[in-house]
């Protein structure tokens, strides 16, 4: 087992006991059970607001103005986590509104008019990722739109995507009868999420010719 490390699950559901936040205490679950620190947190907890404009909007300490508890879950919470999921729910083919609000947010704190800035960017890179996401559509690009999103931010902020947990239901709790089982498959990304292979080559990288070890 490695050394023990944080891992931040945030959920962008506004249920807390729903299918979303099933599939998260699964990945909780997971992660304590291979000794690491598993913290969940509900963004709409933290975030009441939407980005505004940080030229004017500032306080004149450089600071974000916007009166809600989005520095503590940002600054406390994320910043400092080795690696993070995000958990959200498909609401019209893409990520909640709580889940889009917390990235939109992070603009005030990495943008070059903030005090802070450079140290920011750099706690919020090179951080190992994961993704959930509950949905009543089992058709399979469904979540790509999601997927696609999240990636693109692993990319922009040099971190690793290293697992995709999909689950299927509509009513309360509905998840956990999906066949494909999705609330085991978040548990093992929550046991796995610190040690799982992670390869995104380029064509003049440097490699064997396998995947895995012999």
């Amino acid at each position: 087992m490695e050394h023990s490390q944080t891992l931040l699950i945030l959920v962008g559901s506004p249920r807390r006991t729903g299918n979303t936040a099933t599939l998260a205490e699964g990945v909780r679950r997971g992660a304590a059970a291979a000794g690491h620190r598993a913290v969940v947190r509900f963004i709409d907890d933290y975030v009441s607001g939407f980005l505004r404009n940080c030229r004017t909007c500032r306080q004149e300490d450089g600071s974000c103005a916007i009166p809600d508890q989005f520095r503590t879950l940002f600054v406390d919470d994320f910043l400092p986590a080795s690696g993070v999921v995000f958990c959200t729910p498909l609401y019209w083919y893409g990520v909640s509104a709580q889940t889009k609000a917390f990235f939109d947010r992070m603009f005030c704190y990495q943008s070059a008019s903030s005090p802070d800035h450079a140290q920011t960017i750099q706690r919020m890179s090179h951080k190992r990722l994961g993704l959930v996401i509950a949905s009543e559509e089992t058709y399979p690009s469904a979540g790509l739109g999601v997927i696609q999103e999240i990636q693109e931010y692993a990319r922009y902020t040099r971190s690793e995507l290293v697992g995709v947990v999909r689950g299927f239901g509509n009513r309360h709790g509905e998840v956990r009868q999906d066949p494909n089982e999705p609330v085991q498959a978040a548990e093992r990304l929550g046991q796995e999420f610190f040690l799982r292979k992670y390869s995104d080559y380029c064509i003049d990288t440097e490699r064997s010719a396998g995947v895995w070890s012999a």
